[in-house]
């Protein structure tokens, strides 16, 4: 600062600075001529040849159109369709176009299909229906001329342009299309004796923004469309002009001249790159700045010389008296390693750790900078500290050090500045090794570390708490579990946190981790219910609790895991319903209608009372499953059970065995009336037809009745008679019920309406 201070404080510095200012705006302004010059040469260039090759294209594209016009007034003449297909081509064809670049003139017909062929006096077979120019005649109602999209030809496989004009019949009604074709060859032809540099070149596109021909890049972009970048609404807005943009296809920044062709739907540009029309610029000015840095470098150099040599005495002169100034104020037997650097962190002093650490005596230290010692890296690391600390702001700061003995210290690094009259004169440094605290710093940091993923990681919920019972930790799996966020949880009452409940009755359970809290011991899985704070759900837990002691014993606090079973007591309560009922219908199965039909027999011999058993099968069952499938009969199956269920009383038990055959139990009957009864609400209940595969069906059904305890007194008997019954209803005509009289008396008919006598 102090060798900064004087040597601007030299006259001849001032004027040496004044020169070399002068110099630079000298070659500045000179630099900045020839830019313009070559960019306004080049400016000028583009737009006479942009306007150039648009006026060429409109002239050709104007005698295509004429031609296409031509043919198409011609075709669109009853009287030309009279005549000979020789004379005929000749009458149409006698106006197209025959120059460099144009295919074959098509005529197609209003369906798309090739009809004259300019080519050819037999039409080539194809059909153009879906090509855009058609399809923007006789669907768009497009009127003159359609330049259609770039696409490969049907007939001759080449990149084309399609010109296109309809034509139509004498009522006005759409005809059909004459379409001809420009080769894109004929394009890069045109544009291929240009040669405007690097990443340059001539660009075509229709004003819709789809390519037609880019040169020199060949055919890659052809048909691709850059509608709604920069650069095409403004070729759009304007019509013609010139700017500089970035191209969306490349991303290259260019100098564009662009014009409309003609009065047609086309937009041709010269697009230079602006490297390449300033690549000259760039070396000139590279050699004209290195020159004017130079001279400038030269002028300020001389004066620094001079300088220099008028400063020399005086810091001569200074040196000694820090040197005086540093053996007062450090002390060399300090156990850290302590040095002195002077404004321009050269050092004055240095203690004889510096020797154990870094391998140099003190006395060779004296006048080292600051970087020489430490090394490039890590002086880039301290200059931060260092710059700060030549301001006046003493630096306390941590870092790692190799020693000379490859051994790696962490360090606590002080720097303190020496200040006399408000002014910065150096900064004591002050290193201290704490690589053992540090060590102990990070294997105590690991392990917390190593703990606090484990936790994050497993899929339980843990809880924390203190020695009051407020939590202080909740993983991710219990922040999930209880709708409370660990940050929200800790500090509040656990029993708030995590609230357990009886799956029973839902009344409040103890607490476990309270619980191990109190009695110091690990509590065993307690089952109960959590509620979830925000949604109100509910799960299924189990909590296990364990306390949290110190080295001497002492309770600290307490942690829980809960382990969510809610699947698997859910799990658990499906797998017992479905080993009672059926899993299509949700009907009980035979094992349940075994119990209850053991309970409904005792329950009959204590009363006194009667019960029936009815088997019954659907009439025509198989048919359904053969002709609409297995699916549509498992519909059946289900909407039979439910007219079922709603025929028979709520204390009765319906029961499918399987397939199509079903188990009615009516216990507590007064005789065999009431049976019958049932009987009759089942068969009207199958009077509607039933929905299948979105047509109404009949489906009738046939029934048998046995009943406790004439036809037996074990469910086996009444299981049997019953199925008997129901093979003779079968038999007898279906759509009734037969109740069982014996093995040597006829069945008993049951009908909707009716009892009859029995039959055989």
């Amino acid at each position: 600062m102090p060798f900064l201070r004087q040597f601007f404080s030299h006259r001849l510095i001032w004027l040496a600075v004044l020169v070399s200012l002068g110099i630079g705006a000298l070659f500045a302004r000179s630099i900045w001529t020839i830019r313009q010059d070559e960019w306004n040469y080049a400016a000028q260039t583009n737009a006479n040849l942009v306007q150039t090759l648009e006026q060429g294209l409109g002239w050709v594209l104007d005698s295509f159109d004429k031609s296409l016009e031509g043919v198409a007034r011609e075709v669109g003449r009853p009287e030309v369709w009279a005549l000979p297909a020789e004379l005929r081509a000749r009458v149409v064809f006698d106006n197209s176009l025959r120059a460099r670049g144009a295919g074959d003139v098509l005529v197609l017909d209003a369906q798309g299909n090739i009809i004259l062929d300019s080519g050819s006096l037999v039409p080539r077979k194809a059909n153009l229906a879906d090509r855009d120019y058609f399809l923007a005649f006789k669907k768009d109602g497009h009127q003159g001329l359609y330049i259609g999209k770039p696409v490969p030809s049907r007939i001759t496989g080449l990149n084309i342009l399609p010109l296109s004009r309809a034509y139509f019949h004498a009522d006005g009604s759409f005809a059909g299309v004459v379409v001809g074709a420009v080769r894109l060859s004929y394009f890069n032809e045109l544009f291929g004796a240009l040669d405007m540099g690097s990443n340059s070149g001539v660009n075509l596109f229709r004003s819709d923004g789809v390519v037609i021909s880019r040169f020199p890049y060949g055919d890659m972009d052809v048909g691709k469309t850059i509608a709604g970048s920069p650069n095409m609404l403004r070729f759009q807005k304007e019509g013609n002009g010139a700017f500089v943009g970035t191209a969306a296809l490349d991303g290259v920044e260019r100098l564009y001249a662009f014009r409309q062709v003609g009065e047609f739907p086309l937009i041709i540009n010269v697009a230079q790159a602006t490297d390449t029309i300033l690549g000259k610029w760039y070396r000139s000015s590279l050699w004209l700045g290195g020159f004017a840095l130079l001279l400038m470098a030269a002028c300020l150099g001389l004066a620094l010389l001079f300088v220099r040599e008028l400063t020399l005495r005086q810091k001569v002169a200074a040196r000694l008296s820090e040197a005086e100034h540093d053996v007062r104020t450090i002390l060399n037997n300090m156990p850290s390693m302590i040095g002195y650097w002077d404004a321009q962190l050269l050092n004055r002093f240095a203690n004889k750790s510096h020797f154990e650490w870094f391998g140099i005596q003190p006395e060779r230290l004296r006048g080292m900078h600051f970087s020489e010692l430490v090394g490039p890296e890590r002086f880039a690391v301290n200059k931060p500290f260092l710059e700060r600390a030549l301001q006046g702001e003493p630096q306390l700061f941590e870092s790692t050090l190799l020693d000379v003995h490859g051994v790696s210290r962490h360090i606590i690094v002080s720097y303190v500045p020496d200040t006399e009259a408000g002014a910065v004169r150096g900064i004591f440094v002050q290193t201290t090794d704490i690589s053992d605290r540090k060590r102990m710093e990070d294997e105590l940091f690991d392990e917390k570390e190593r703990v606090r993923l484990t936790l994050q990681s497993i899929g339980d919920a843990v809880v924390c708490s203190d020695a009051r019972g407020a939590v202080t930790y909740l993983n991710p799996a219990a922040e999930r579990l209880t709708g409370w966020q660990a940050f929200d949880a800790a500090g509040h009452n656990v029993d708030g946190v995590v609230c357990l409940r009886s799956p029973d009755n839902d009344a409040l359970l103890p607490s476990p981790l309270r619980t191990a809290i109190q009695q110091g011991s690990v509590m065993e899985a307690v089952r109960g219910i959590v509620v979830h704070r925000r949604s109100g759900q509910r799960f299924q837990v189990e909590e296990t609790a364990s306390p949290i002691t110190d080295r001497h014993g002492a309770v600290k606090g307490a942690v829980a895991v809960l382990r969510d079973v809610t699947e698997a007591v859910a799990m658990a309560e499906r797998m017992a319903h479905l080993a009672q009922y059926d899993a299509l219908t949700d009907l009980p199965n035979r094992v349940l209608l075994h119990d209850r039909a053991q309970l409904a027999i005792a329950q009959a011999r204590r009363d006194g009372k009667s019960l029936a058993v009815m088997y019954l099968d659907l009439d025509g069952f198989k048919e359904v499953n053969d002709r609409l499938g297995h699916d549509v009969g498992d519909v059946l199956l289900v909407q039979f059970a439910q007219r079922l269920k709603a025929a028979v009383r709520a204390s009765d038990t319906v029961c499918r065995q399987g397939g199509d055959e079903f188990v009615v139990l009516l216990p507590g009957l007064e005789g065999a009336e009431p049976a019958r009864s049932v009987a009759r609400k089942i068969l009207a209940s199958c009077d509607a037809p039933f929905e299948l595969a979105g047509e109404p069906m009949r489906v009738g059904l046939s029934g048998g009745i046995a009943l406790f305890p004439q036809h037996g007194d074990t469910f086996d008997a009444l299981s049997r008679h019953a199925d008997s019954a129901m093979y003779a209803a079968k038999r007898g005509g279906r759509m009734r019920f037969m109740l069982y009289r014996g093995a040597d008396v006829e069945p008993e008919v049951v009908l909707p309406d009716v009892v009859v006598g029995a039959e055989g």
